[in-house]
């Protein structure tokens, strides 16, 4: 191993053992296959790091009871260039946030899907090529999206609650300046603030996330923890 790569993995370690540390509970009972599943994918070893699990070192969270209300959040990420000033311009552009029901926007989903061939620097998944027919909606799994001020959903998100915290599962958008991704996850992090259900709510990781996407992350007040799993 060369000095430059030794000295990343140590940097990077000694990051890590100073990251604060969030106990994230998965809770069975919600739905026993899916729980249990994602459970395994989470706390399975790392693809490129095999002596750590797979979602535990620079988790991306959000610690929602440093929050009151849905206003101090926005209050939190409102400074210029930040996630609520984003959000704030895609409103007054004339985006709307919504719940949906996926099965009825199958062509406008199709249509973000195959929008872009690459992204964060990775080709798309084969999967997100292929149309679907139908969607499944599961019980435990909040379904949103945003349209644009004609109608047409130009983006969505699919949040699953698994016990003390919440995770997003995929999320895309149509590529544009107008900030609908920030309105997207600001709008959808205020509905657990208010709903006062879940502790945390999970962005994937900061480690190996492209440099875009971490700051993506940073402006809607996401910060890298160590993730302590369990499960009950």
């Amino acid at each position: 191993m060369g000095n430059h790569m030794f000295l990343q993995h140590y940097n990077t370690f000694i990051q890590a053992i100073n990251l604060p540390v969030a106990k994230l509970c998965f809770h069975e009972h919600i739905d026993p296959d899916d729980i249990r599943n994602t459970y395994r994918t989470f706390t399975q070893p790392h693809p490129r790091f095999p002596f750590i699990r797979a979602k535990t070192i620079g988790a991306a969270l959000i610690d929602l009871a440093r929050f009151n209300d849905r206003n101090a959040y926005l209050e939190h990420i409102k400074a210029k260039n930040h996630g609520g000033y984003h959000a704030k311009r895609a409103r007054k552009r004339g985006y709307v946030f919504s719940e949906i029901e996926r099965n009825n926007h199958i062509d406008e989903i199709h249509e973000i899907n195959i929008s872009l061939d690459h992204r964060q620097g990775r080709p798309m998944d084969a999967k997100y090529m292929e149309k679907r027919d139908a969607f499944e909606r599961r019980p435990h799994f909040r379904y949103y999206g945003v349209f644009d001020p004609k109608g047409k959903l130009v983006a969505y998100a699919n949040l699953g609650i698994y016990g003390n915290f919440a995770a997003y599962s995929q999320m895309l958008g149509i590529r544009n300046n107008d900030g609908i991704m920030h309105l997207l996850l600001a709008e959808s992090i205020c509905r657990l603030i208010d709903e006062k259900q879940v502790r945390y709510v999970m962005y994937d990781t900061f480690f190996g996330a492209q440099p875009g996407l971490r700051t993506f992350k940073t402006i809607l007040g996401f910060q890298p923890y160590r993730a302590r799993y369990s499960l009950q």
